[in-house]
Protein backbone atom coordinates (compact mmCIF):
# COMPACT_ATOMS: atom_id res chain seq x y z
CA UNK A 1 0.00 0.00 0.00
CA UNK A 2 2.82 2.38 0.85
CA UNK A 3 4.12 2.27 -2.67
CA UNK A 4 0.69 3.19 -4.03
CA UNK A 5 0.37 6.43 -2.10
CA UNK A 6 0.29 9.47 -4.29
CA UNK A 7 -0.76 13.09 -4.27
CA UNK A 8 -3.70 13.56 -6.55
CA UNK A 9 -3.75 16.76 -8.59
CA UNK A 10 -6.83 18.93 -8.36
CA UNK A 11 -8.63 20.36 -11.35
CA UNK A 12 -9.28 24.06 -11.29
CA UNK A 13 -11.46 25.82 -13.77
CA UNK A 14 -10.56 28.71 -15.98
CA UNK A 15 -10.05 31.99 -14.16
CA UNK A 16 -12.61 34.20 -15.85
CA UNK A 17 -12.96 36.94 -13.25
CA UNK A 18 -10.84 39.45 -11.44
CA UNK A 19 -12.11 38.45 -7.99
CA UNK A 20 -10.18 36.64 -5.32
CA UNK A 21 -10.46 32.86 -5.65
CA UNK A 22 -9.76 30.68 -2.57
CA UNK A 23 -9.04 26.98 -2.28
CA UNK A 24 -9.15 24.96 0.93
CA UNK A 25 -5.63 23.52 1.00
CA UNK A 26 -6.29 21.54 4.14
CA UNK A 27 -8.30 19.06 2.10
CA UNK A 28 -6.06 18.95 -0.90
CA UNK A 29 -2.50 18.14 -1.79
CA UNK A 30 -1.42 21.77 -1.80
CA UNK A 31 -1.89 22.42 -5.46
CA UNK A 32 -2.54 26.16 -5.52
CA UNK A 33 -0.09 29.05 -5.54
CA UNK A 34 1.26 31.33 -4.19
CA UNK A 35 2.02 29.65 -0.85
CA UNK A 36 2.94 31.09 2.51
CA UNK A 37 6.49 30.49 3.63
CA UNK A 38 7.47 26.97 4.58
CA UNK A 39 8.28 28.14 8.11
CA UNK A 40 4.73 29.44 8.45
CA UNK A 41 3.33 26.10 7.35
CA UNK A 42 5.54 24.31 9.85
CA UNK A 43 4.48 26.49 12.77
CA UNK A 44 0.75 26.79 12.19
CA UNK A 45 -1.79 24.36 10.81
CA UNK A 46 -4.34 26.85 9.74
CA UNK A 47 -7.29 26.17 7.53
CA UNK A 48 -5.09 27.38 4.70
CA UNK A 49 -7.04 29.34 2.09
CA UNK A 50 -4.64 30.92 -0.38
CA UNK A 51 -6.01 33.73 -2.56
CA UNK A 52 -5.30 34.41 -6.21
CA UNK A 53 -5.51 37.99 -7.31
CA UNK A 54 -5.45 39.09 -10.92
CA UNK A 55 -2.81 41.79 -10.74
CA UNK A 56 -3.52 42.89 -14.30
CA UNK A 57 -6.53 44.85 -13.09
CA UNK A 58 -4.41 47.65 -11.59
CA UNK A 59 -1.04 47.02 -13.16
CA UNK A 60 0.20 47.21 -16.69
CA UNK A 61 0.07 43.82 -18.39
CA UNK A 62 3.54 42.53 -19.15
CA UNK A 63 4.14 41.96 -22.81
CA UNK A 64 4.69 38.36 -23.80
CA UNK A 65 6.59 37.79 -27.03
CA UNK A 66 5.83 34.08 -27.05
CA UNK A 67 3.25 31.93 -25.32
CA UNK A 68 4.64 28.74 -23.90
CA UNK A 69 3.53 25.64 -22.04
CA UNK A 70 5.83 24.16 -19.41
CA UNK A 71 5.43 20.86 -17.66
CA UNK A 72 7.24 18.27 -15.62
CA UNK A 73 6.46 14.88 -14.12
CA UNK A 74 6.26 13.98 -10.41
CA UNK A 75 5.72 10.28 -9.81
CA UNK A 76 3.00 9.13 -12.17
CA UNK A 77 1.33 12.53 -12.53
CA UNK A 78 2.18 15.16 -15.09
CA UNK A 79 1.94 18.79 -13.98
CA UNK A 80 1.85 21.70 -16.37
CA UNK A 81 1.43 25.44 -16.24
CA UNK A 82 0.67 27.97 -18.92
CA UNK A 83 2.18 31.40 -19.34
CA UNK A 84 -0.05 32.69 -22.04
CA UNK A 85 -2.11 35.88 -21.83
CA UNK A 86 -5.51 34.31 -21.09
CA UNK A 87 -4.70 33.47 -17.45
CA UNK A 88 -5.63 29.79 -17.66
CA UNK A 89 -5.27 27.73 -14.51
CA UNK A 90 -4.19 24.23 -15.50
CA UNK A 91 -4.60 20.85 -13.86
CA UNK A 92 -1.97 21.45 -11.20
CA UNK A 93 -3.74 24.61 -10.10
CA UNK A 94 -0.77 26.80 -11.12
CA UNK A 95 -1.54 30.35 -12.14
CA UNK A 96 -0.40 31.85 -15.41
CA UNK A 97 0.54 35.19 -13.88
CA UNK A 98 4.06 36.11 -15.00
CA UNK A 99 4.82 37.61 -11.55
CA UNK A 100 4.94 34.11 -10.04
CA UNK A 101 8.43 32.80 -10.51
CA UNK A 102 9.60 29.31 -11.34
CA UNK A 103 11.00 28.74 -7.85
CA UNK A 104 7.46 29.19 -6.47
CA UNK A 105 6.34 26.22 -8.55
CA UNK A 106 9.31 24.15 -7.40
CA UNK A 107 8.65 25.08 -3.77
CA UNK A 108 5.00 24.11 -4.09
CA UNK A 109 5.70 20.69 -5.56
CA UNK A 110 8.47 20.11 -3.04
CA UNK A 111 5.96 20.58 -0.24
CA UNK A 112 3.54 18.25 -1.98
CA UNK A 113 6.26 15.65 -2.26
CA UNK A 114 7.20 16.07 1.42
CA UNK A 115 3.57 15.67 2.46
CA UNK A 116 3.25 12.43 0.50
CA UNK A 117 6.59 11.20 1.83
CA UNK A 118 5.58 11.92 5.42
CA UNK A 119 2.35 10.03 4.88
CA UNK A 120 4.23 7.04 3.48
CA UNK A 121 6.61 7.04 6.45
CA UNK A 122 3.73 7.18 8.92
CA UNK A 123 2.00 4.38 7.05
CA UNK A 124 5.14 2.24 7.07
CA UNK A 125 5.60 2.80 10.81
CA UNK A 126 2.00 1.90 11.50
CA UNK A 127 2.21 -1.24 9.38
CA UNK A 128 5.40 -2.34 11.14
CA UNK A 129 3.65 -1.89 14.45
CA UNK A 130 0.71 -3.97 13.29
CA UNK A 131 3.06 -6.70 12.08
CA UNK A 132 4.91 -6.72 15.41
CA UNK A 133 1.67 -6.95 17.37
CA UNK A 134 -0.06 -9.51 15.17
CA UNK A 135 2.90 -11.58 13.98
CA UNK A 136 1.64 -14.47 11.94
CA UNK A 137 -1.40 -14.97 14.13
CA UNK A 138 -4.97 -15.15 12.98
CA UNK A 139 -6.51 -11.81 12.11
CA UNK A 140 -3.28 -10.05 11.17
CA UNK A 141 -4.31 -9.97 7.50
CA UNK A 142 -7.66 -8.42 8.41
CA UNK A 143 -5.95 -5.64 10.34
CA UNK A 144 -3.62 -4.90 7.44
CA UNK A 145 -6.63 -4.65 5.16
CA UNK A 146 -8.36 -2.35 7.64
CA UNK A 147 -5.32 -0.05 7.76
CA UNK A 148 -5.29 0.23 3.98
CA UNK A 149 -9.04 0.86 3.81
CA UNK A 150 -8.80 3.62 6.39
CA UNK A 151 -5.99 5.38 4.54
CA UNK A 152 -7.78 5.01 1.19
CA UNK A 153 -10.92 6.48 2.75
CA UNK A 154 -8.97 9.39 4.23
CA UNK A 155 -7.49 10.12 0.81
CA UNK A 156 -10.94 10.00 -0.81
CA UNK A 157 -12.35 12.37 1.81
CA UNK A 158 -9.36 14.71 1.42
CA UNK A 159 -9.85 14.87 -2.35
CA UNK A 160 -13.64 15.21 -1.94
CA UNK A 161 -14.35 12.03 -3.84
CA UNK A 162 -17.68 11.56 -2.10
CA UNK A 163 -18.74 8.46 -4.04
CA UNK A 164 -15.55 6.53 -3.34
CA UNK A 165 -15.38 7.73 0.26
CA UNK A 166 -18.99 6.74 0.93
CA UNK A 167 -18.41 3.25 -0.45
CA UNK A 168 -15.32 2.79 1.70
CA UNK A 169 -17.12 4.08 4.79
CA UNK A 170 -19.90 1.55 4.25
CA UNK A 171 -17.35 -1.25 4.19
CA UNK A 172 -15.35 0.16 7.10
CA UNK A 173 -18.38 0.35 9.38
CA UNK A 174 -18.79 -3.39 9.04
CA UNK A 175 -15.13 -4.08 9.88
CA UNK A 176 -14.35 -1.42 12.50
CA UNK A 177 -16.16 -2.66 15.59
CA UNK A 178 -16.34 -0.96 18.98
CA UNK A 179 -15.90 -4.34 20.75
CA UNK A 180 -13.25 -5.83 18.46
CA UNK A 181 -9.47 -5.75 18.60
CA UNK A 182 -7.71 -2.58 19.73
CA UNK A 183 -7.18 -1.50 16.13
CA UNK A 184 -10.78 -2.24 15.17
CA UNK A 185 -11.93 -0.12 18.10
CA UNK A 186 -9.69 2.84 17.30
CA UNK A 187 -10.70 2.51 13.64
CA UNK A 188 -14.36 2.88 14.60
CA UNK A 189 -13.58 6.33 16.05
CA UNK A 190 -11.68 7.38 12.92
CA UNK A 191 -14.50 6.11 10.71
CA UNK A 192 -16.96 8.34 12.56
CA UNK A 193 -14.59 11.29 12.20
CA UNK A 194 -14.21 10.70 8.47
CA UNK A 195 -17.98 10.37 8.06
CA UNK A 196 -18.51 13.67 9.90
CA UNK A 197 -15.86 15.39 7.77
CA UNK A 198 -17.34 14.05 4.54
CA UNK A 199 -20.79 15.29 5.55
CA UNK A 200 -19.40 18.79 6.04
CA UNK A 201 -17.28 18.97 2.89
CA UNK A 202 -18.07 22.06 0.83
CA UNK A 203 -17.58 22.55 -2.90
CA UNK A 204 -14.14 23.60 -4.14
CA UNK A 205 -13.71 27.33 -3.71
CA UNK A 206 -15.32 27.53 -0.26
CA UNK A 207 -13.00 28.00 2.70
CA UNK A 208 -13.14 25.33 5.36
CA UNK A 209 -15.09 22.17 5.87
CA UNK A 210 -17.14 22.87 8.95
CA UNK A 211 -19.88 25.19 10.00
CA UNK A 212 -18.10 28.21 11.52
CA UNK A 213 -20.76 28.30 14.24
CA UNK A 214 -19.80 24.85 15.53
CA UNK A 215 -18.75 25.09 19.16
CA UNK A 216 -17.29 22.63 21.60
CA UNK A 217 -19.83 20.44 23.34
CA UNK A 218 -20.77 21.42 26.89
CA UNK A 219 -20.14 19.24 29.90
CA UNK A 220 -22.22 16.08 29.90
CA UNK A 221 -22.63 13.16 32.26
CA UNK A 222 -21.01 10.82 29.72
CA UNK A 223 -17.97 13.06 29.23
CA UNK A 224 -17.58 13.60 32.97
CA UNK A 225 -17.72 9.87 33.64
CA UNK A 226 -15.29 9.11 30.82
CA UNK A 227 -12.83 11.72 32.08
CA UNK A 228 -13.04 10.33 35.60
CA UNK A 229 -12.38 6.80 34.30
CA UNK A 230 -9.37 7.99 32.29
CA UNK A 231 -7.99 9.62 35.42
CA UNK A 232 -8.56 6.53 37.58
CA UNK A 233 -7.41 3.84 35.10
CA UNK A 234 -4.91 5.43 32.70
CA UNK A 235 -1.64 6.87 34.03
CA UNK A 236 -1.44 9.90 31.72
CA UNK A 237 -3.20 12.53 33.83
CA UNK A 238 -2.00 11.18 37.18
CA UNK A 239 1.55 11.15 35.85
CA UNK A 240 1.26 14.83 34.93
CA UNK A 241 -0.17 15.64 38.36
CA UNK A 242 2.57 13.73 40.16
CA UNK A 243 5.46 15.35 38.32
CA UNK A 244 3.82 18.79 38.58
CA UNK A 245 3.27 18.52 42.35
CA UNK A 246 6.81 17.25 42.96
CA UNK A 247 8.18 20.23 41.03
CA UNK A 248 5.84 22.67 42.80
CA UNK A 249 6.88 21.42 46.24
CA UNK A 250 10.51 21.88 45.30
CA UNK A 251 9.84 25.39 43.95
CA UNK A 252 8.36 26.78 47.17
CA UNK A 253 10.82 25.05 49.50
CA UNK A 254 11.43 27.45 52.40
CA UNK A 255 8.59 29.79 51.45
CA UNK A 256 5.69 30.57 53.77
CA UNK A 257 3.11 31.90 51.30
CA UNK A 258 2.35 30.24 47.95
CA UNK A 259 -0.11 31.12 45.19
CA UNK A 260 -0.93 28.47 42.58
CA UNK A 261 -2.82 29.39 39.39
CA UNK A 262 -4.45 26.35 37.78
CA UNK A 263 -5.28 26.96 34.10
CA UNK A 264 -8.31 24.86 33.22
CA UNK A 265 -8.75 23.78 36.85
CA UNK A 266 -7.98 20.05 36.88
CA UNK A 267 -9.26 19.49 33.33
CA UNK A 268 -12.84 19.82 34.55
CA UNK A 269 -12.61 16.81 36.85
CA UNK A 270 -15.33 16.96 39.49
CA UNK A 271 -12.77 16.89 42.32
CA UNK A 272 -9.49 18.71 42.73
CA UNK A 273 -7.42 15.52 42.83
CA UNK A 274 -4.13 17.24 42.05
CA UNK A 275 -4.55 19.81 44.80
CA UNK A 276 -5.80 17.33 47.39
CA UNK A 277 -2.57 15.44 46.82
CA UNK A 278 -0.54 18.65 47.09
CA UNK A 279 -2.26 19.58 50.37
CA UNK A 280 -1.49 16.11 51.77
CA UNK A 281 2.16 16.40 50.80
CA UNK A 282 2.47 19.91 52.22
CA UNK A 283 0.92 18.81 55.50
CA UNK A 284 3.24 15.81 55.82
CA UNK A 285 6.51 17.41 54.77
CA UNK A 286 9.12 18.18 57.43
CA UNK A 287 10.38 21.67 58.18
CA UNK A 288 8.65 25.03 58.37
CA UNK A 289 4.84 24.80 58.00
CA UNK A 290 3.22 26.68 55.14
CA UNK A 291 1.61 29.89 56.41
CA UNK A 292 -0.77 30.34 53.50
CA UNK A 293 -1.72 28.47 50.34
CA UNK A 294 -3.75 30.23 47.67
CA UNK A 295 -5.23 28.39 44.70
CA UNK A 296 -6.84 30.26 41.83
CA UNK A 297 -8.82 28.10 39.41
CA UNK A 298 -9.42 29.28 35.85
CA UNK A 299 -12.31 27.77 33.92
CA UNK A 300 -15.50 28.35 31.98
CA UNK A 301 -17.92 27.61 34.83
CA UNK A 302 -17.60 29.49 38.12
CA UNK A 303 -20.15 27.17 39.71
CA UNK A 304 -18.09 24.06 38.96
CA UNK A 305 -14.93 25.81 40.11
CA UNK A 306 -16.52 26.88 43.39
CA UNK A 307 -17.71 23.34 44.13
CA UNK A 308 -14.13 22.13 43.73
CA UNK A 309 -12.85 25.02 45.84
CA UNK A 310 -15.26 24.32 48.70
CA UNK A 311 -14.23 20.67 48.70
CA UNK A 312 -10.55 21.63 48.81
CA UNK A 313 -11.11 24.04 51.70
CA UNK A 314 -12.72 21.30 53.78
CA UNK A 315 -9.86 18.94 53.00
CA UNK A 316 -7.26 21.60 53.85
CA UNK A 317 -8.96 22.30 57.19
CA UNK A 318 -8.79 18.62 58.06
CA UNK A 319 -5.04 18.73 57.33
CA UNK A 320 -4.62 22.02 59.25
CA UNK A 321 -3.60 23.97 56.15
CA UNK A 322 -4.72 27.58 55.65
CA UNK A 323 -6.19 27.54 52.14
CA UNK A 324 -7.71 30.43 50.20
CA UNK A 325 -9.51 29.58 46.98
CA UNK A 326 -10.70 31.91 44.24
CA UNK A 327 -12.25 31.30 40.85
CA UNK A 328 -11.67 33.18 37.59
CA UNK A 329 -14.45 32.49 35.11
CA UNK A 330 -12.75 33.14 31.80
CA UNK A 331 -11.29 31.45 28.78
CA UNK A 332 -7.52 31.53 28.55
CA UNK A 333 -7.52 33.98 25.65
CA UNK A 334 -9.05 36.76 27.77
CA UNK A 335 -6.88 36.42 30.88
CA UNK A 336 -5.33 39.59 32.28
CA UNK A 337 -2.71 39.99 35.03
CA UNK A 338 -5.18 41.86 37.24
CA UNK A 339 -7.47 38.81 37.31
CA UNK A 340 -5.20 37.12 39.86
CA UNK A 341 -4.78 39.77 42.59
CA UNK A 342 -1.11 39.05 43.17
CA UNK A 343 0.39 39.81 46.59
CA UNK A 344 3.99 40.84 47.20
CA UNK A 345 6.04 38.16 48.88
CA UNK A 346 4.00 35.25 47.52
CA UNK A 347 5.70 32.51 45.55
CA UNK A 348 3.71 32.25 42.32
CA UNK A 349 3.26 28.94 40.50
CA UNK A 350 1.38 28.44 37.22
CA UNK A 351 0.01 24.99 36.44
CA UNK A 352 -1.22 23.97 32.97
CA UNK A 353 -2.35 20.37 32.45
CA UNK A 354 -3.41 19.59 28.85
CA UNK A 355 -4.80 23.10 28.27
CA UNK A 356 -2.62 25.30 26.08
CA UNK A 357 -2.82 23.14 22.93
CA UNK A 358 -6.37 24.43 22.49
CA UNK A 359 -4.92 27.90 21.82
CA UNK A 360 -2.77 26.75 18.89
CA UNK A 361 -5.07 28.12 16.22
CA UNK A 362 -4.76 29.51 12.70
CA UNK A 363 -2.51 32.27 13.96
CA UNK A 364 0.30 32.02 16.50
CA UNK A 365 -0.89 35.33 17.94
CA UNK A 366 -3.45 33.88 20.35
CA UNK A 367 -1.11 31.48 22.12
CA UNK A 368 1.80 33.94 22.08
CA UNK A 369 -0.39 36.58 23.69
CA UNK A 370 -1.51 34.22 26.46
CA UNK A 371 2.04 33.04 27.14
CA UNK A 372 3.29 36.62 27.29
CA UNK A 373 0.50 37.47 29.75
CA UNK A 374 1.54 34.56 31.94
CA UNK A 375 5.18 35.62 31.69
CA UNK A 376 4.25 39.12 32.89
CA UNK A 377 3.08 37.54 36.15
CA UNK A 378 6.74 36.60 36.85
CA UNK A 379 6.04 33.08 38.19
CA UNK A 380 8.80 31.27 40.01
CA UNK A 381 7.70 28.14 38.15
CA UNK A 382 5.33 27.22 35.34
CA UNK A 383 4.49 23.55 34.88
CA UNK A 384 3.46 22.55 31.35
CA UNK A 385 1.95 19.14 30.61
CA UNK A 386 0.90 18.44 27.01
CA UNK A 387 0.40 15.52 24.64
CA UNK A 388 3.67 14.76 22.85
CA UNK A 389 2.41 14.17 19.34
CA UNK A 390 1.77 16.11 16.13
CA UNK A 391 -1.91 16.63 15.34
CA UNK A 392 -1.61 20.15 14.00
CA UNK A 393 0.32 19.88 10.76
CA UNK A 394 -0.77 21.85 7.68
CA UNK A 395 -1.80 18.73 5.74
CA UNK A 396 -4.96 16.82 6.65
CA UNK A 397 -3.58 13.45 5.54
CA UNK A 398 -0.44 13.94 7.62
CA UNK A 399 -2.52 14.77 10.69
CA UNK A 400 -4.71 11.78 10.05
CA UNK A 401 -1.77 9.38 9.87
CA UNK A 402 -0.09 10.79 12.97
CA UNK A 403 -3.35 10.60 14.94
CA UNK A 404 -3.95 7.02 13.77
CA UNK A 405 -0.47 6.03 14.94
CA UNK A 406 -0.81 7.84 18.28
CA UNK A 407 -4.28 6.64 19.26
CA UNK A 408 -3.53 3.09 18.11
CA UNK A 409 -0.86 3.02 20.82
CA UNK A 410 -3.29 4.39 23.42
CA UNK A 411 -6.00 1.86 22.54
CA UNK A 412 -3.37 -0.87 22.62
CA UNK A 413 -2.44 0.18 26.17
CA UNK A 414 -6.09 -0.06 27.20
CA UNK A 415 -6.04 -3.70 26.08
CA UNK A 416 -3.29 -4.36 28.61
CA UNK A 417 -5.23 -2.76 31.46
CA UNK A 418 -8.82 -3.93 31.03
CA UNK A 419 -10.65 -7.10 29.87
CA UNK A 420 -11.99 -7.21 26.34
CA UNK A 421 -15.65 -6.55 27.11
CA UNK A 422 -15.20 -4.11 30.00
CA UNK A 423 -17.76 -1.33 29.61
CA UNK A 424 -15.42 1.16 31.29
CA UNK A 425 -13.04 0.85 28.37
CA UNK A 426 -15.82 1.51 25.88
CA UNK A 427 -16.80 4.67 27.74
CA UNK A 428 -13.23 5.97 27.76
CA UNK A 429 -12.70 5.13 24.10
CA UNK A 430 -15.95 6.58 22.82
CA UNK A 431 -16.52 9.62 25.06
CA UNK A 432 -12.95 10.74 25.78
CA UNK A 433 -10.36 9.52 23.28
CA UNK A 434 -13.00 9.11 20.58
CA UNK A 435 -14.11 12.73 20.99
CA UNK A 436 -10.51 13.88 20.60
CA UNK A 437 -10.12 11.76 17.45
CA UNK A 438 -13.30 13.09 15.88
CA UNK A 439 -12.26 16.67 16.59
CA UNK A 440 -8.84 16.13 14.97
CA UNK A 441 -10.28 14.37 11.92
CA UNK A 442 -13.57 16.10 11.21
CA UNK A 443 -13.12 19.72 12.30
CA UNK A 444 -11.30 22.74 10.92
CA UNK A 445 -11.03 26.37 11.90
CA UNK A 446 -12.14 27.43 15.40
CA UNK A 447 -13.98 24.12 15.88
CA UNK A 448 -10.71 22.14 15.84
CA UNK A 449 -9.30 22.53 19.33
CA UNK A 450 -7.30 19.29 19.73
CA UNK A 451 -4.14 20.76 18.21
CA UNK A 452 -1.47 18.69 19.93
CA UNK A 453 2.17 19.38 19.12
CA UNK A 454 5.59 17.89 19.80
CA UNK A 455 7.61 18.84 22.86
CA UNK A 456 10.27 20.51 20.67
CA UNK A 457 7.64 22.89 19.32
CA UNK A 458 6.55 23.76 22.85
CA UNK A 459 10.15 24.51 23.78
CA UNK A 460 10.36 27.04 20.97
CA UNK A 461 7.03 28.62 21.87
CA UNK A 462 7.91 28.98 25.54
CA UNK A 463 11.30 30.53 24.79
CA UNK A 464 9.77 33.02 22.35
CA UNK A 465 7.41 34.14 25.12
CA UNK A 466 10.38 34.83 27.42
CA UNK A 467 10.37 31.67 29.54
CA UNK A 468 13.54 29.78 30.35
CA UNK A 469 13.65 26.03 31.08
CA UNK A 470 13.75 25.04 34.74
CA UNK A 471 15.49 21.77 35.61
CA UNK A 472 13.37 18.74 36.45
CA UNK A 473 14.79 16.76 39.34
CA UNK A 474 11.99 14.22 39.62
CA UNK A 475 13.08 11.55 37.12
CA UNK A 476 13.87 8.92 39.74
CA UNK A 477 10.60 9.66 41.58
CA UNK A 478 8.64 9.44 38.32
CA UNK A 479 10.15 6.08 37.40
CA UNK A 480 9.32 4.72 40.86
CA UNK A 481 5.79 6.12 40.67
CA UNK A 482 5.26 4.49 37.27
CA UNK A 483 6.38 1.09 38.53
CA UNK A 484 3.76 1.30 41.26
CA UNK A 485 0.86 2.90 39.38
CA UNK A 486 0.98 1.65 35.79
CA UNK A 487 1.08 -1.67 34.00
CA UNK A 488 4.09 -3.05 32.17
CA UNK A 489 4.63 -1.38 28.81
CA UNK A 490 4.61 2.21 30.01
CA UNK A 491 7.95 3.99 30.04
CA UNK A 492 9.42 7.27 31.30
CA UNK A 493 12.34 8.89 29.52
CA UNK A 494 14.06 12.23 29.94
CA UNK A 495 14.24 14.30 26.77
CA UNK A 496 16.29 17.51 27.02
CA UNK A 497 14.99 18.35 30.47
CA UNK A 498 11.43 17.07 29.88
CA UNK A 499 9.90 13.88 31.25
CA UNK A 500 8.00 11.92 28.59
CA UNK A 501 5.52 9.17 29.41
CA UNK A 502 5.11 6.67 26.60
CA UNK A 503 3.53 3.36 25.71
CA UNK A 504 6.29 1.06 24.46
CA UNK A 505 8.17 3.28 22.00
CA UNK A 506 5.39 5.81 21.39
CA UNK A 507 5.46 9.13 23.35
CA UNK A 508 2.13 10.14 24.88
CA UNK A 509 2.55 12.87 27.53
CA UNK A 510 5.42 15.32 28.09
CA UNK A 511 6.01 17.35 31.27
CA UNK A 512 8.30 20.37 31.39
CA UNK A 513 9.02 23.22 33.82
CA UNK A 514 9.71 26.88 33.05
CA UNK A 515 10.60 30.06 34.87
Amino acid sequence: MASDLYVQPEFCGKNTSNEVIGFDLNLSSMSCLPYPSLSALEHDSANWVIPFVDKTRNHKRLKQEHDANYGFKVGTDYYSFYTGSDSNMCTSGLTSLPTIRFRDHISAHTRRYLAAEAMEEAFATLMRGKEDESGEGEGSGDEMKLVKQLIACAEAVAFRDTAHASALLFELRANAQAFGTSFQRVSSCFVQGLADRLALVKPLGDGGVTDPNVKSKPFSAEKDEALHLVYEICPQIQFGHFVANASILEAFEGGSSVHVIDLGMTLGLQHGYQWRDLIDRVANRPGQPLHRLRITGVGSSSERLQVIGDDLKLHAQSMKINLDFSAVESNLENLKPQDFHLVDGEILIINSILQLHCLVKESRGTLNSVLQTLHELSPKLMVLVEQDTSHNGPFFLGRFMEALHNYSAIFDSLDAMLPKYDTRRVKMEQFYFGEEIKNIVSCEGPARVERHERVDRWRRRMRRAGFQPAPLRTTAQAVKWLETNACEGYTVVEDKGCLVLGWKSKPIIATSCWK
